[in-house]
């Protein structure tokens, strides 16, 4: 495995992807924010995510194929990216002169690094744990970029962005934390021989697939639910989540009732995947939409 496979950069393009919508897609457009991080200061913060994301990768994936003669250069190579990222986190908080807040990233590598070392094994808390980091990356930049500017006179316009940025991180989690587990599904042989305790293992893969498939629902009802009460005037957000969103959604209930083979999972995994990146990709859609009507 080379060292790109080892560190997930598909999964790092996709963070960074993310970050980036987030901030030119739509924080950038709302009128009257002046957000705390400049561009340039921006772009180190998603480094630093970035980095922290793939020390984590790395070394996750070692424990998941232990190479003891490569011990030595993992770690060092994991403590260089996670002490890199949290010192750009560092340097970040001293210039928006809130240090503490660098804890949102000290919080996220210590997450990482007890899945990746003792956690991975227990029965749900490892998916828990993954979801949790995942959506962490939009708790960054609340942190980081709007936290360090409330003041009495824009707490509600900012409780309105809060809450919209809240809505994502949870629908965020909710995926990530169904990917989990069909990551669980697709690699239940080699959880067994390793001695995790996942969801397949604990109650056999067709009972897991059927909670998988209930526990989709959820997002399929929230994206119903959100698109009738929200997006019923914005023709092109609607037409957007029903494409790219609703139809992926049910394709792949429809995909994971019959998943039987390791190729199954693997084409379930990139819909989803595939998923999230609309997922992101949905608030710049709106956000350009409500602009247009404006």
């Amino acid at each position: 495995m080379n060292f790109l496979q080892r560190i997930g950069y598909s999964n790092l393009l996709l963070l960074a992807f993310g970050l980036l919508i987030f901030r030119y897609g739509f924080l950038d457009l709302q009128a009257g924010l002046p957000l705390a991080l400049k561009h340039g200061h921006y772009i180190i913060m998603v480094l630093a995510s970035v980095l922290i994301a793939a020390g984590g990768f790395l070394i996750n994936n070692y424990h998941a194929n232990e190479d003891k003669a490569s011990e030595g250069k993992v770690y060092t190579t994991y403590a260089l990216l996670t002490i890199t990222g949290i010192g750009l986190g560092y340097y970040l908080s001293n210039c928006i002169g809130k240090s503490m807040v660098v804890i949102v990233f000290v919080i996220a590598a210590a997450i990482i690094y007890l899945y990746a070392t003792s956690l991975k094994q227990m029965l749900l808390v490892s998916n828990f744990i993954v979801a949790t980091a995942v959506a962490m990356g939009i708790i960054v930049i609340v942190v980081y970029n709007l936290y360090p500017i409330i003041v009495p006179s824009n707490q509600v316009y900012l409780a309105t962005i809060f809450d919209l940025m809240l809505d994502y991180t949870l629908f965020i989690f909710i995926i990530t934390f169904i990917l989990t587990l069909v990551y669980n599904l697709r690699d239940t042989d080699a959880d067994y021989n390793s001695g995790n305790t996942t969801l397949p293992i604990a109650i056999g893969k067709d009972r897991a697939v059927k909670i998988v498939f209930a526990l989709t629902l959820v997002p399929l009802a929230l994206m119903l639910y959100y698109g009738d009460k929200y997006l019923s005037n914005l023709i092109w957000s609607l037409g957007y989540g029903l494409l790219f969103m609703v139809a992926p959604i049910i394709y792949f209930l429809v995909k994971l009732w019959t998943a039987k083979t390791k190729q199954d999972f693997n084409h379930l995994i990139t819909i989803l995947k595939l998923f999230l990146l609309f997922t992101v990709i949905s608030i710049a859609v709106i956000t350009y939409n409500i602009n247009i009507n404006a």
